[in-house]
């Protein structure tokens, strides 16, 4: 047995996904294929806890909307760059010792995550994504905010998402790593809901307010929650 949180949406309680660990069989192996039964049996098991419909982001995923939402594979566009969320955070830290390391900007994910600088620079000091400097907290922030940018510019992907109530990542492990894809998809999902998008898209210093504090000085939505859902965010 093995334990992993699903995220789910919970756009009118901070800080806006809660997390839940749900108790599964592990097939152990490390073939895709192991993987997706490990997936399969993490989403019949949080399916008996009444969350359901859930979508395993990561390259392991058994359906093609999941493996495209991987911040590996997922990119946007900034200035004349295209980019996938991973080379954009890995490429954007900056260190006591060096950074940031724009090169990783045009380098495959998997290359900009090993590359040996991000481990060998010194202490971590923030983020300096092209002129824009952002804070190192809160800590999953940065990585949230490129998300966030990024499935704004996929419309399609943005639309599809939001039929889903639950999120995965089957090698997310919460005693190791911080930033978590599947995390940022509920986030993305619940901002949407609670009619945010567009306000933290446009402005980073109201985007830090809103997940930093539960009190909101400033708010900027022009909609107004009334309890009727619309079913896309965008049209096409």
């Amino acid at each position: 047995m093995a334990k992993r949180p699903i995220f789910i949406p919970s756009p009118e309680t901070f800080p806006f996904v809660e997390e839940k660990l749900i108790e599964f069989e592990w097939h152990p192996g490390f073939a895709k294929v192991q993987y997706q039964r490990s997936i399969t049996s993490l989403h019949d098991a949080a399916a008996k806890c009444n969350i359901y419909p859930v979508l395993e982001i990561s390259s392991k995923s058994l359906k093609s909307l999941g493996i495209n939402l991987s911040a590996f594979n997922l990119k946007f566009s900034k200035d004349q760059y295209t980019l996938s969320v991973e080379c954009a955070y890995q490429g954007s830290k900056f260190f006591t010792k060096g950074g940031p390391f724009l090169d990783l900007y045009h380098v495959s994910s998997r290359e900009a995550k090993k590359d040996e600088r991000i481990h060998n620079s010194g202490d971590f000091v923030g983020y300096k994504f092209f002129e824009e400097d952002f804070p190192s907290k809160p800590v999953t922030a940065f990585y949230d905010w490129l998300y966030l940018k990024a499935l704004h510019q996929n419309k399609s992907l943005a639309n599809e998402l939001l039929h889903y109530e639950g999120f995965s990542d089957i090698a997310f492990n919460p005693k190791k790593s911080l930033n978590c894809q599947a995390r940022a998809a509920a986030l993305f999902v619940a901002l949407y809901r609670k009619n945010e998008i567009q306000n933290v898209i446009e402005d980073k210093s109201y985007y830090l307010n809103l997940i930093g504090s539960k009190k909101v000085n400033k708010m900027k939505s022009l909609v107004e929650t009334t309890g009727t859902q619309q079913s896309l965010i965008f049209t096409t």
